[in-house]
């Protein structure tokens, strides 16, 4: 299940729950879509990957004690803002290749 992290890893931005700024890379790492699009380039600086909007967990009871009241979003702020020269290094190589064939 996703931890929905309630903050961008690099700028600290809130991302609460029902956040559409949101994006996630395969291991859950988080950043906000302006971070994501502006400073990392859609490279996660943490494995290479690319990212996606985050889901929304359902607010409400829809079916089957699968909502957000149920199991709450994390907490936990991994604050790790990213060195832009070092992720320029990182990025470089492997920004054009599109997410799906890294």
């Amino acid at each position: 299940m996703l931890e929905l992290r309630p903050t961008c890893e690099h700028c600290n931005k809130a991302l609460l729950p029902a956040s559409l700024e949101a994006r996630i890379c395969s291991y859950e790492c988080t950043f906000c879509a302006t971070c994501v699009d502006e400073v990392i380039q859609n490279v996660c600086p943490n494995c290479g990957g690319g990212f996606t909007p985050r889901p929304i967990r359902p607010a409400k009871n829809l079916k089957g004690d699968n909502y957000l009241e149920k199991d709450p979003a994390s907490t936990t702020i991994k604050h790790r803002p990213v060195d832009p020269v070092a992720h320029a290094l990182f990025a470089a190589a492997i920004k054009v290749i599109p997410p799906e064939q890294r």
